[in-house]
């Protein structure tokens, strides 16, 4: 019978996953179609507007042309006006002289004969009609401005749709992963020298399958690539995987998408856990400042309670609210409404917060800034049964550096109240590298990832990132991965000097 239960349930879940790996392509059917219904007619409208824009370009070649023709016959027609205007005048005075050479035929008196004969001689010397080219300047002949449209009309008879390129290919084995940054590397199947560039789109996901049309964020695009790889760097890896696909582009048109490719970008990401937190601290999801307005009449109780035995037991109980349990009563991913008076995890001096995800295998990497006028705060993790009362790094459940910077100026690491001060640099951003299987919990400048100091142990509980903070503030950085620079320094770590040994190598129980 239990068998028989056990093989319908892996059926109905076997159904059950078929069924929703169907729904999502019927989704993905119809975001297609929908995508072909618009697209055809985004096309239609490129389409007109490519057509409208040729016969623009043609109208105004004609009419440059029919400029050109007119011009050409103005200029011939005013040489010719002005040929025959020359031509009358010429005319007009040699009909003048012939009318008076005639008369002058009939002059009896040598005298005046000879007087009108020279008259005459001297005028047909001078006269323009012999000084006239009887040849036309121009000539009517118009024919070198004459078109033959034969070649480019069997070349507008030839149009056709763009070749669209083919869709690319990424490599998922050049592809890269590493230090908050992924470089996609991608090929065409063919050869194609028209190609302009690339487009790449990209999106953040948490399933591990092909990219889904429902429940997703939006692509990112990334246009005008003119390589086959790019890098996206700075990243905030706060999802599982992120989705990528490329498309190539030519002068007109853009081709298919490649098929989608998911890339693992698996990193640590947590808040600070404000309900862990002390009461004189002012906490957001990755901030914390001190607020010494909080908290002050009860802070005053509890501390008479650490020094003074029972009498003030009933005194911290009848000021402390219960709203939100310490975190040694609920799970680490339980975040209950923030309520300022309800806090009773830390108390006393220690200004404490913790993270709201628990480390309990694997290596991981944060970062803390601390604003330039925090007096005192301390970096590091703790078991969450660290007490109410306990400072970082002053009980064997807690690992830390400590920056103090009020009276005196001190860098140090601290582990089960024993304190290595540390001859370097505060530096403005410090790294966190936690490997909880190999029991090493190691601190950097961000920076330039030099090696500030490193724990060793074994961790035998899950650990929380842990955060002192008075007078100032501290940012915090998560969704990291573990810095390549950091990844190679281990190897280097090892080699501690004896000076650091009292705190290193110490076995947790």
């Amino acid at each position: 019978m239990d068998s028989q239960k056990e093989a319908l349930q892996r059926i109905i879940s076997t159904l059950a996953n078929k069924n929703d790996e169907i729904q999502n392509f019927i989704d993905t059917l119809h975001h297609t179609l929908k995508g072909v219904q618009e697209n055809s007619s985004n096309i239609l409208s490129e389409l007109d507007e490519e057509f409208d824009s040729l016969y623009s370009i043609l109208d105004e070649v004609k009419e440059s042309m029919i400029n050109c023709i007119k011009q050409e016959q103005a200029r011939k027609s005013q040489e010719l006006q002005s040929q025959i205007s020359q031509c009358n005048n010429a005319l007009e005075n040699s009909e003048e002289l012939l009318e008076f050479a005639t008369r002058s035929l009939d002059i009896k008196e040598p005298e005046e004969f000879s007087k009108a004969a020279r008259q005459i001689k001297d005028r047909v010397t001078m006269a323009s009609a012999f000084r006239l080219s009887l040849k036309p300047k121009v000539s009517d002949n118009m024919t070198h401005l004459m078109v033959d449209f034969s070649q480019e009309r069997q070349m507008l008879q030839t149009l056709k749709f763009l070749p669209v390129p083919k869709a690319p290919e990424i490599d998922p084995v050049e592809c890269l992963v590493a230090d908050n940054s992924v470089t996609v590397a991608w090929r065409m199947p063919e050869e194609d020298n028209k190609i302009d560039h690339f487009i790449l789109e990209h999106r953040k996901t948490n399933f591990d399958g092909l990219p889904r049309v429902k429940d997703e964020r939006c692509w990112e695009i990334i246009d005008n690539i003119k390589g086959t790889e790019y890098t996206l760097s700075g990243l905030k890896f706060d999802s599982k995987y992120m989705n990528f696909r490329v498309r190539a582009c030519n002068k007109a048109v853009a081709g298919e998408y490649s098929d989608p490719v998911t890339l693992e970008t698996k990193a640590l990401n947590f808040n600070l856990d404000n309900s862990s937190s002390h009461l004189n601290l002012k906490v957001e999801d990755t901030c914390v400042e001190w607020d010494p307005t909080g908290g002050k009449g009860q802070e005053s109780k509890i501390k008479g309670k650490e020094n003074k035995g029972s009498v003030h037991v009933t005194s911290l109980k009848k000021h402390t609210r219960s709203g939100t349990p310490s975190p040694k009563r609920t799970s680490v991913g339980s975040r209950p409404p923030a309520v300022r008076g309800s806090r009773d995890r830390f108390t006393g001096e220690s200004y404490t917060v913790l993270g709201d995800t628990a480390i309990e295998s694997g290596q991981h990497y944060w970062e803390v800034k601390a604003q330039k006028d925090c007096k005192s705060y301390s970096v590091g993790v703790a078991y969450k049964t660290l007490g109410k009362f306990d400072q970082l790094g002053k009980t064997n459940t807690s690992w830390c550096i400590h920056v103090n910077n009020w009276l005196q100026n001190t860098f140090a690491a601290k582990h089960n109240n024993k304190v290595k001060a540390l001859d370097v640099t505060v530096p403005e951003k410090i790294g966190v590298f936690c490997d909880f299987d190999g029991g090493q919990l190691s601190f950097y400048d961000a920076n330039s990832k030099q090696l500030l100091y490193s724990f060793k142990t074994k961790f035998t509980q899950p650990v929380l990132p842990g955060f002192m903070v008075w007078c100032g503030g501290l940012s915090l950085s998560t969704g990291m991965q573990v810095p390549s620079a950091v990844r190679t320094l281990q190897k280097s770590e090892n080699g501690m000097t004896g000076s650091a040994s009292s705190l290193n190598n110490v076995v947790t129980q």
